[in-house]
């Protein structure tokens, strides 16, 4: 189960991690937050998206379902309203209702349920600070986290179905420094521009922490899918943009993997891991 804030979250984040489990049998089930309804176009291309919050919902909703296709998964809405990014000195208040206000245990109950329903053996999603500061992305790694510990109690949640206790959880490690710095230089090796430059610079000057990395999983044939998945996402992703400016045969020579940091296990398993089941395969 990969837990997620926003749809197009899943195909930036572990995308082709979760295309490759599924092709190989695993029942994978992608988890969107909220709706993404106060997400803004960032794709120059697509053109004004005019309506309300419905209307964006709708226009996700069908970009969802295209990108889960294309990486072979399962997908379940927990039906929350998107918090939007607050932009301003002082930051303006969040929407009332919105994801981001709710308390910790009216926001975990549906995943809770979900999970007690789909009985995950790994549960991926974000670190606590959310990989970065949008109040969805922090509230995704809280609910998921409560749901990670509190699934298998049966004192806890009794309403929302009969426990089941996942073995691990990890966090995702979609943009790390040191695999931006690899990617940048090889690109600069072989005479290109690189996108990086200036974003390895601000993440040095912001002092950035980079969190271990327990866990890479090899995934080069599974960055065509990631990519469908991501140009699913129309409204969200330029296909002219960041996300398809490193040169896939860069990337596939220098940077194959994905990386996850192992937060929790209740199955003894060595470090490093090249496996999100190491651990849970001799027992299940």
């Amino acid at each position: 189960m990969a837990v997620h804030a926003h749809p197009d979250d899943e195909s930036s984040k572990g995308a082709a991690t979760t295309a490759r489990y599924a092709a190989e049998g695993v029942d994978v089930l992608v988890v969107s937050c909220t709706g993404g309804e106060r997400g803004d176009v960032l794709n120059p291309s697509y053109g004004p998206l005019e309506g309300g919050l419905e209307v964006i919902r709708a226009v996700r909703e069908k970009e969802m379902a295209a990108a889960a296709a294309a990486l072979g998964v399962r997908h379940h809405w927990l039906g929350f309203v998107d918090s939007g990014l607050p932009e301003g000195d002082p930051l303006p208040p969040l929407p009332e209702g919105c994801f981001g206000l709710l308390p910790l245990e009216e926001a975990s109950a549906p995943l809770v349920e979900l999970v007690r329903e789909f009985r995950p053996h790994v549960i991926t999603t974000y670190d606590p600070s959310g990989g970065y500061p949008h109040p969805d992305h922090i509230m995704c790694h809280r609910v998921s986290a409560e749901a990670y510990h509190a699934a298998g109690d049966p004192e806890r949640y009794r309403d929302r179905g009969e426990p089941w206790t996942p073995l691990k959880l990890y966090y995702n490690h979609g943009f790390s420094l040191s695999r931006m710095r690899a990617v940048h230089e090889a690109i600069i090796e072989a005479g290109r521009e690189s996108p990086f430059g200036e974003w390895i610079d601000s993440r040095q000057a912001r002092e950035v922490p980079e969190r271990e990395v327990t866990t890479r999983i090899e995934v080069a044939d599974y960055f065509d899918q990631r990519d469908d998945a991501l140009r699913a996402h129309a409204t969200q992703i330029d296909p002219d943009g960041f996300f398809f400016a490193v040169p896939r045969e860069v990337e596939v020579a220098r940077w194959s993997t994905e990386e996850y940091e192992l937060a929790d296990s209740r199955v003894p398993t060595e470090l490093p891991e090249d496996d999100l089941f190491a651990g849970i395969r001799e027992i299940v």
